[in-house]
């Protein structure tokens, strides 16, 4: 399993290895054991499976305030999406900025988004499955988010000229100007 650490703190990249052969490939997509070897302890209590049928469809960035926040380990079961890190821990050296990267069934790359960060994805292909585990239950209540399309944070999308497809929820997401986040470096 590699792993990759990210210019923010607690953010990874892990590609878990592949044993292929002329039948396809067999890999250990998680295991406690190997990331605790690389100095990551998780603790996940629910898989979510999703699908966006449209290419260009964002979700996000979202997030569940304490003491319900999720940290998630997200990866591509079918597709091809950029998923994307926001940090809007109060107090955090990198308070504000993001870390994005392609996931694709081909790459087999995952993202660990730890609490504290929003998590958004685009979609890069139709029938894109998004798979991921999450270190605490959904808890409607506790839903934040932050505006897609925020000057302040400016993600790339990498869109072009493509108009994105977005839940009502995602297109009146506040500006991170104006979120009072729940979280602060100094707690997570």
């Amino acid at each position: 399993m590699d792993v990759q650490q990210t210019p923010l703190t607690g953010v990874a990249v892990i590609t878990p290895s592949r044993l292929a052969d002329h039948r396809g490939f067999f890999s250990e997509s998680y295991s406690i054991q190997a990331l605790a070897s690389h100095g990551i302890t998780t603790s996940f209590v629910q898989d979510n499976h999703t699908i966006s049928m449209v290419h260009g469809a964002i979700h996000g960035p979202q997030f569940q305030a304490p003491p319900r926040a999720q940290g998630k380990l997200v990866r591509c079961g079918r597709g091809a999406l950029f998923d994307v890190a926001v940090d809007i821990r109060k107090g955090s050296p990198t308070y504000g900025q993001w870390f994005g990267v392609e996931l694709s069934f081909e790459n087999g790359k995952q993202l660990l988004v730890p609490v504290g960060f929003a998590h958004g994805f685009v979609t890069r292909a139709p029938e894109t499955e998004i798979i991921y585990k999450c270190t605490d239950y959904y808890a409607q209540e506790t839903e934040g988010a932050v505006a897609w399309n925020d000057p302040e944070v400016g993600i790339d999308w990498g869109l072009g000229d493509m108009t994105p497809v977005l839940s009502d929820k995602d297109a009146n997401a506040p500006f991170l100007a104006d979120l009072n986040s729940p979280f602060t470096f100094e707690s997570v």
